[in-house]
């Protein structure tokens, strides 16, 4: 099971029955998905003085920033001790060569394996604050992709800075690695990470600039049937790549039939939902009712999409390469690298 398609799953079914209609490309209709409250972090018995107490913070006077949520957050004038609660957060803490900073992350925080070294505070949904307390951060990293506004707001009680990104897309994701690096201290590592990246991008766009779109439907889980909405970092992500969604749907996380992926009849397949190879996958479709009459399971059109798709992060953009060069072999054909 991926962690991260199983978390998309529980904010699916969190997700309210008017949050959206899935509506396809071809206008035919889609179904919404209906659910329950979300569920609140633990609570436990931490004081704010006793936050105080253990912060690892210097005192000295911070500067006050807005971050991706549009909360004011005061961050101190020497970031030393960072816990991250998603796993984007964490992969981005590495990539810009902070991990000496990183004091704790969450349970399903493994990219790079490092990360799964670090102490964990619980999971992304549902992290313990106590534990977080008692790693006694300068700085906390939060996502409005996957972590609970309330935790953020319990720990803010708490007099711990929160700076929570909001990476809708992939343009937006390379500005989230920026604004952390300069939280963090180092601005000058997020500058040139953030360029290096955007170079790799504008290859990838140069190659694709006479390449067809591709129609692909993404597979976040197949029981339901959950994809991903036109308003997300994925679906940006693939137009990078040179394909589009099949499905138009203003929820994030829009739930299908097979009657109607059926009707779709997507180019290719990309598959998030486990951790098989391609052949495996291509061939437990085939053995499958309806999946079997797709087109693109019978050309095996049948991709197998790395989890780093699932993490608007530096990591993404190996993603992108590597599904433009699936979908598009011959913008690839006899030249060398990105």
């Amino acid at each position: 099971m991926k962690c991260l398609a199983a978390i998309f799953v529980a904010l699916t079914i969190a997700a309210m029955a008017h949050a959206g209609t899935a509506v396809a490309r071809t206008a035919l209709p889609g179904t919404a998905m209906a659910g329950t409250a979300c569920c609140a972090p633990t609570v436990y018995a931490v004081t704010a003085s006793a936050v105080q107490q253990s912060s690892g913070a210097d005192g000295k006077a911070g500067r006050v920033v807005v971050d991706g949520a549009g909360r004011r957050v005061t961050i101190p004038a020497r970031v030393n001790r960072i816990v991250t609660l998603a796993p984007n957060l964490t992969e981005t803490i590495y990539a810009l060569g902070l991990a000496d900073k990183l004091v704790g992350d969450t349970n399903e925080c493994d990219t790079p394996a490092a990360a799964k070294l670090k102490p964990h505070v619980g999971s992304v949904i549902d992290p313990s604050l106590e534990a977080i307390v008692a790693l006694r951060p300068d700085l906390v990293l939060a996502t409005t992709s996957i972590n609970q506004p309330e935790t953020v707001e319990a720990l803010a009680r708490l007099g711990i800075p929160v700076y929570t990104s909001d990476a809708q897309s992939v343009l937006q994701m390379l500005d989230a690695v920026k604004s952390i690096a300069d939280i963090a201290g180092a601005p000058e590592q997020g500058a040139k990470l953030a360029a290096q990246l955007r170079a790799r991008l504008d290859a990838v766009h140069a190659r694709l600039a006479d390449q067809p779109v591709q129609h692909v439907l993404f597979v976040i889980w197949d029981d339901p049937l959950i994809t991903i909405g036109q308003n997300t970092f994925i679906e940006d992500a693939l137009r990078w790549a040179g394909a589009e969604s099949v499905v138009l749907s203003d929820q994030k996380w829009p739930q299908l039939s097979m009657e109607e992926v059926l009707r779709l009849q997507p180019d290719y397949i990309l598959y998030a939902a486990h951790d098989q190879e391609s052949a495996e996958t291509l061939d437990d479709l085939r053995a499958r009712p309806v999946w079997r009459d797709l087109d693109a399971v019978e050309m095996g059109h049948v991709l197998d999409v790395s989890e780093e798709a699932l993490r608007p992060s530096p990591g993404l953009v190996d993603v992108i390469e590597e599904l433009a060069r699936e979908l598009h072999p011959d913008a690839f054909r006899d030249k060398t690298g990105i």
